[in-house]
C-alpha cells in the first residue's frame, strides 16, 4: 500500500469515526402528538425555524390517534413528552407517577350564539338548549356554571337543556341553529367565530369575575422527573426552545403562512381566527402561580366532582416544572 493509499484510508477511517461519534452524541427528543392536532403547529414551527437544532437537539414527533393513546405512550416510556390536560397530570402524580407539567396553553372557550340571536347574556339562555363539547365536566362549562350561580343565582345545568357531543358535531349544531348557544374547544370556536357567530361571554372573563387567574394553564407538556434528571441539559434546552418558538409564533405572521397547509383553514378568515386564537393562549413566562391554579381547581372540582377530579382532593406538590 502506497503512502497516498494509506493516507486516504486514514482519512476515511477518521471521517467514519467522527460521523459515528456525531451520531452517538445526537440528542433527540420525541414528542407524542395527536394526528392533525394543534400542538403540531408549535412543533412544526420549531422544526421549520431550526430552533430545536439551535438549542442542541433534534425534535421528532410520533403521531397517535387520540389522547388516551398519547397518554399510554407516555406512561410506557415510548415518547419523551406529550401535551395533556393539567388534571390528568395531577391525577397521575397523585397516584405515584413522577410526571410534571410545563405550560403549553391557557386557551379557553366561551359561549357562542348566532349573529342574529336575541341572547345577550348567560341569563338569556334560561330555558334554551346549549351544545357542549367535552362532556358534562368540560372545564369551560364548569367555570361558566360557577359564574352564573354567583351572578344570577341559578345553575345553568338546572335551567337549560344541554346537548353533549364531539367538537365538530357541536359546531355544526350551532351553525345550523339546532342549539341556541354552544361551548366548544378553542380552535372550533375560532372557526365558528369566523363563520359569523358571536361570543356572549368568554371563560376568561368569567374566571376574572370569580377571582380566578385566566392565565392559569390547563394544557401543558408532560415530562418525567426521572427523564429530566437523566437529561437535565436536554430538558432545559427543550423548555427554552418551546419559549422561543412561542415568541416567534406570537409575533411573526410569516411563520404562520408556512404552517397554513397543516391548519385545515377553510378560508382566510378562518386562518386568521385560528392564528389569533392560538396566540391568545400563549402562557406568560415564568413559574405558574400555584395558588391561582389551586383556586381554579377548587372551583371546577366543586361542580365537576369525582367525575372530573378522579378523587383528587388538591393539586399535588411539585406538579409544575420550572427549568
Amino acid at each position: 500500500m502506497t503512502f497516498v493509499h494509506k493516507f486516504t484510508v486514514a482519512l476515511a477511517l477518521s471521517a467514519a469515526l467522527f460521523s459515528g461519534a456525531a451520531v452517538a452524541q445526537e440528542k433527540v427528543i420525541n414528542v407524542g402528538t395527536l394526528a392533525g392536532g394543534t400542538v403540531m403547529w408549535e412543533l412544526q414551527a420549531m422544526q421549520d425555524l431550526g430552533i430545536d437544532r439551535e438549542n442542541g437537539f433534534d425534535l421528532q414527533t410520533t403521531e397517535f390517534a387520540g389522547n388516551p393513546a398519547t397518554q399510554v405512550a407516555m406512561q410506557g416510556g415510548a415518547v419523551d413528552a406529550i401535551v395533556s390536560d393539567l388534571l390528568w397530570v395531577a391525577q397521575q402524580r397523585a397516584a405515584g407517577s413522577d410526571f410534571v407539567f410545563l405550560p403549553y396553553s391557557t386557551a379557553v372557550g366561551g359561549v357562542l350564539v348566532g349573529a342574529d340571536s336575541p341572547v345577550q347574556s348567560l341569563a338569556d339562555l334560561k330555558g334554551k338548549k346549549i351544545g357542549i363539547a367535552g362532556g358534562p365536566v368540560d372545564k369551560s362549562w364548569l367555570i361558566l356554571r360557577a359564574w352564573n350561580r354567583k351572578t344570577n343565582g341559578e345553575d345553568l345545568a338546572a335551567v337549560t337543556e344541554q346537548v353533549f357531543g364531539a367538537p365538530p358535531l357541536i359546531m355544526q349544531a350551532a351553525l345550523s341553529g339546532e342549539v341556541d348557544g354552544a361551548i366548544n374547544f378553542w380552535h372550533f370556536m375560532a372557526k365558528m367565530k369566523a363563520a359569523g357567530m358571536r361570543e356572549v361571554m368568554s371563560v376568561s372573563d368569567a374566571a376574572k369575575d370569580l377571582g380566578l387567574d385566566p392565565q392559569t394553564p390547563l394544557l401543558g407538556y408532560v415530562l418525567s422527573e426521572a427523564w429530566i434528571a437523566e437529561n437535565s441539559d436536554l430538558a432545559a434546552a427543550f423548555a427554552k426552545a418551546v419559549g422561543e418558538t412561542k415568541q416567534k409564533l406570537g409575533s411573526d405572521d410569516a411563520v404562520w403562512d408556512k404552517l397554513r397547509p397543516i391548519m385545515n383553514a377553510a378560508d382566510d378568515a378562518e386562518f386568521v381566527a385560528l392564528r389569533d386564537g392560538w396566540r391568545a393562549g400563549i402562557p406568560p413566562s415564568g413559574p405558574v402561580d400555584k395558588a391561582g391554579a389551586d383556586a381554579m381547581f377548587k372551583v371546577m372540582a366543586e361542580l365537576g366532582g369525582e367525575e372530573l377530579t378522579g378523587g383528587l382532593q388538591a393539586l399535588p406538590e411539585g406538579l409544575f416544572w420550572q427549568p
